[in-house]
């Protein structure tokens, strides 16, 4: 891919629904190995999910920026998400027993998904946090065990993705559709765009105004 004019951006996930998200978005970047990002997101005590997506979100930047061999003048894109119902905060599940307790808990429930995105570069760093609330179906136990098996669930927060074959479970959306998936487009972007960064189709016209 070619890079931006002005700035080579860099992507710190390994989420495939982050880089397409990205990509159809028109912006153009590569994606980092997912060893140069990689942190421990154990959540600390009493810490919130809105501090605690922030401080991982960032913690991946600055790992990516301090790992990897990137050219003068990088601009890096990390991400991160979770679920938080009745003050329980869903990060990926470990197993099929996790998940499954996951989605019994938000079966018929409104939930919270949570996420932060970190726009960093060697000499700033900035972040949003986007909050939207998620109200899903009753589910059975035999649609559970069926989704289970579908190994869908496990590496999603929340032990859904909202983008495959959970949709059918989810009633309604009070937010960002793509901050559920784990990018939040239009926030994304104003972030991006601080930083000097632009999706192609816009960088072109900016550089043809000023030629």
């Amino acid at each position: 891919m070619q890079m931006n004019r002005s700035k080579p951006l860099f992507l710190a996930s390994s989420s495939p629904r982050r880089a397409k998200l990205l990509a159809d978005m028109g912006f153009d970047f590569q994606t980092l190995p997912a060893d140069a990002c990689s942190i421990d997101e154990t959540p600390q005590e009493n810490e919130s999910a809105w501090i605690l997506v922030e401080r991982l979100a960032r913690s991946k930047a600055a790992m990516a920026l301090s790992k990897a061999d990137l050219p003068d003048g990088s601009v890096v894109l990390a991400g991160d998400t979770v679920v938080i119902h009745q003050g329980r905060i869903f990060g990926k599940p470990v197993d099929e027993c996790e998940a499954a307790a996951m989605l019994s808990a938000l079966s018929g429930q409104t939930h919270a998904v949570v996420t932060a995105i970190t726009v960093a570069d060697h000499l700033r760093c900035a972040s949003v946090i986007v909050q939207t609330d998620v109200t899903m179906m009753s589910l059975g136990e035999a649609q559970i065990a069926a989704y289970l098996s579908t190994g869908e669930p496990l590496g999603k927060a929340g032990a859904y993705a909202l983008q495959g074959m959970a949709a059918r479970f989810v009633e309604r959306i009070c937010g960002s559709w793509g901050a559920v998936v784990g990018l939040p487009q239009c926030e994304t972007a104003q972030l991006l765009a601080e930083f000097g960064i632009h999706p192609v189709w816009l960088q072109t016209q900016r550089d043809s105004i000023h030629e």
